[in-house]
């Protein structure tokens, strides 16, 4: 699969102001900020986002709100909550019509409260602008008034979704979950479809509503695409060891939260024979695993920046592995201490620069790991393989991956692709056929 993702080596002086005007403003995501919701009407006017065209000789397209409407899934969100799947779900959890539904609307719309919706907000309407870029009652008037830049809407209360870690707490709020919203297994066993998410491949695959140019990259910040992945996987793991230390969120009555754990380790017919040993767990067969894909590639990341952390990273992943089979409290202590050990790291990931050698470190780290075993859990193999093109994609740009090379390593990207297209039928050994034939490729 050839993806291409932006690289630039340095940001203007605008995007340090936006930065630090946007530091307070990134720790409140939209919905549950104190900004009135004004609608997308508000948006969608033909002289502002709503022109049918790019218009030309602008520093922005013009014609987001269309291609949201058109193109982007988030804007029909909500009428999935009408589709017979979602009735199915909503029935078995007993919550009524999922189009009223708390739980559901928390996702699949802006589901701000009544008192934060103005006349032309509405509900039906999906996840839509100021779901992602915050409540306009603020910055709308600094918006249009043409009179400051970005920084300024940000400091207005706008939601700094050019920021790699607010954007992945943004996504990942529904992507994962919060303490104010959380996907649980009881919505999985009910239906729900397993959630799968890494900040670059998912921001590369909605259709664009913005184009990186000099003037976008002087105005905000904009990062290479090993840098926008790192940082997601870093706010993943950060999100994830939260709620597994969140008393509130980290059992169900007698049993563990399940959707801590690999989906797979129990979810697969009993004629697929596919397990295999990891020594990173340590564990046997008929022991679920717990879902740790994200830690595996934040250790890689770790490895690169320090070869210490990335050790470190691994050993404390082992022994919440190990934990996991003695209690309930062990695998909480075990939790916590790795925890401890991610304090800093989005910061520390966040001042990396990832330039081309260490781009090239990072792909030789993750095909390493891959054909010493580590990827024959489906979950961490579709990881890998979104971190993985990311690479490629990023090679690529800043001209280290071209010609003969780059076409062999797209061509084994598609079997890597390819392998986990479908997770009821993932082989292990088809999987690491493909990572391996991309080390070909890239040596």
């Amino acid at each position: 699969m050839d993806k291409l993702s932006g690289f630039v080596a340095g940001l203007g002086v605008a995007v340090g102001l936006a930065f630090s005007a946007a530091t307070a403003q990134a720790q409140t995501l939209p919905q549950f900020s104190d900004s009135s919701h004004l609608g997308v009407q508000t948006c969608a006017g033909s002289t502002c986002h709503g022109a049918v065209q790019p218009w030309p000789n602008s520093s922005v397209l013009q014609n987001e709100a269309v291609t949201w409407a058109k193109h982007d899934p988030h804007a029909g969100a909500y009428d999935t909550l009408g589709g017979e799947r979602a009735k199915r779900i909503a029935a078995n959890l007993g919550i009524g019509d999922a189009q009223q539904a708390k739980i559901c609307l928390d996702c699949h719309t802006n589901n701000v409260p009544q008192s934060k919706r103005a006349k032309n907000f509405v509900l039906s309407d999906g996840i839509t602008c100021e779901a992602c870029h915050g409540g306009a009652e603020n910055w709308l008037g600094t918006h249009i008034a043409g009179v400051g830049g970005h920084a300024d809407n940000l400091a207005a209360g706008m939601y700094p979704t050019d920021q790699p870690v607010a954007r992945a707490k943004l996504c990942l709020s529904c992507h994962y979950g919060t303490k104010d919203k959380f996907v649980t297994h009881r919505i999985m066993g009910a239906g729900h479809p397993r959630l799968s998410f890494e900040l670059d491949t998912y921001t590369f695959a909605q259709p664009a509503h913005f184009r990186v140019d000099s003037d976008y990259r002087q105005r905000k910040t904009w990062t290479n695409g090993v840098k926008t992945w790192a940082i997601g996987q870093a706010v993943a793991v950060q999100e994830i060891l939260t709620a597994l230390t969140d008393p509130g969120r980290n059992q169900d009555g007698i049993f563990p939260e399940l959707v801590f754990f690999d989906c797979h380790a129990c979810h697969h017919p009993m004629s697929n024979l596919r397990w295999q040993p990891r020594e990173s767990v340590g564990l046997g067969p008929g022991i679920p695993r717990l879902n740790d894909g994200n830690l595996i590639m934040l250790r890689v990341v770790a490895g690169v920046i320090d070869a210490d952390l990335g050790a470190k990273i691994e050993a404390q992943t082992l022994a919440l592995h190990q934990a996991s089979t003695k209690g309930h409290e062990a695998t909480l202590a075990a939790a916590d201490e790795l925890k401890r050990t991610m304090d800093g790291l989005i910061q520390k990931v966040s001042g990396h620069g990832f330039g081309g050698d260490q781009m090239e470190r990072v792909l030789n780290a993750l095909i390493g790991v891959g054909l010493e075993g580590e990827f024959v859990d489906y979950i961490a193999a579709e990881q890998a393989t979104y971190a993985i093109g990311t690479v490629i994609a990023a090679l690529e740009a800043s001209g280290r991956l071209k010609g003969d090379a780059l076409a062999r390593a797209n061509t084994a990207l598609d079997g890597a692709y390819k392998a986990v297209e479908n997770d009821e039928s993932f082989k292990p050994s088809d999987y690491l056929a493909a990572i391996e034939s991309v080390r070909s490729a890239v040596q």
